[in-house]
């Protein structure tokens, strides 16, 4: 029995890649460098399914193809963005993610970022290594306490729901959400949230605002200079969404001219290219996307992408099928 053809876009965690050979005929990005829109588009003509990540972009050129063998693109991460949703569609193929295998580690990442800006770990831990640390004083880097403070979560899905559990339960912190859809008392109650009807009610409410909405074009610079300055003067923006969720030049002017207490990035916008005058903030943490960077994380992300590559050749309908 001659084995579905599959193309890995990028180094995947080694378990991972032994088992996709081991069921499929694997081809893996050896180089692990992202793939142009013309790489994409030879790809969908030689395999059967093509499993790419968040750095690949499949937008409407990269699939511009005529007689697609791709059937599948199992997508290695929750968001997906970055894969023209129409494009997919007219060519027939399915697209899978990988949902909650990683909200608990992204989870992680959001209150490690929160806390990171609001105790000003990122300034201590520079002036530590640049040998410019004179000694303990009082008035010495204060930053602001957390514990009981409000926090507020735009995108109330898993991993908003995850991040909730933390603040809340960990830190006696007040909850509120803001939404696309209703959410269910019940699940509001279990961290005592307060659900309101837009991101303009959250954002005067909270001392600390966290992003766990989708990306792509309906979000785009969702959050602007305008509702930047519906924040608290000394309030902080929490971002491991997706960069374009933030206009980044609106954030910059806030931060430089002190309108926010500050803010804390896991992603950028067009990253890895990282604007030059993010990097003048000392109010800002950054993280590279580290949100899922654990090994239990990445590997349940991709043995996911196997069950949902199971199902489709075995004829079966993917359950993390998405388009």
């Amino acid at each position: 029995m001659v084995k579905p053809s599959v193309l890995v876009t990028r180094r995947w965690p080694a378990a991972v890649e032994a088992q996709l050979a081991e069921n499929y005929d694997t081809v893996l990005n050896t180089g692990d460098k992202p793939m142009s829109p013309a790489d994409i588009r030879d790809a969908l003509k030689r395999y059967d399914a093509v499993l790419p990540t968040v750095t690949d972009t499949l937008n409407a050129e990269a699939l511009d193809v005529d007689g697609a063998q791709t059937k599948i693109i199992a997508n290695y991460g929750v968001g997906y963005s970055h894969i023209c949703e129409p494009s997919a569609r007219e060519l027939g193929m399915t697209v899978t993610n990988t949902p909650d295998v990683l909200s608990e580690c992204t989870a992680d990442i959001a209150m490690t970022l929160l806390l990171m800006v609001a105790r000003r770990a990122g300034e201590g831990e520079r002036e530590l290594r640049s040998g410019n640390w004179t000694g303990w004083r009082p008035t010495h880097l204060v930053g602001t306490k957390v514990s009981g403070k409000t926090l507020g979560i735009i995108g109330f899905g898993r991993i908003g729901q995850q991040m909730a559990r933390r603040a809340h339960h960990g830190f006696g912190m007040k909850i509120v959400v803001q939404n696309r859809s209703r959410v269910e008392p019940e699940l509001l109650q279990q961290c005592n949230a307060t659900q309101v009807d837009s991101v303009d009610d959250l954002l005067p409410q909270c001392d600390f605002v966290s992003l766990h909405c989708p990306g792509g074009a309906a979000n785009r610079n969702l959050i602007n200079a305008r509702r930047l300055n519906l924040m608290k003067p000394d309030a902080f923006l929490i971002n491991t969404a997706r960069g374009e969720v933030i206009d980044e030049w609106a954030l910059i002017q806030a931060l430089m001219f002190e309108m926010i207490g500050g803010a804390a990035l896991d992603v950028f916008d067009g990253e890895p290219r990282i604007s030059p005058d993010l990097l003048q903030c000392d109010n800002l943490v950054m993280l590279p996307h580290l949100g899922s960077a654990t090994r239990e994380a990445r590997e349940a992300m991709g043995f996911r992408v196997l069950d949902n590559l199971g199902d489709f050749f075995a004829g079966r309908a993917p359950r993390d099928r998405v388009i």
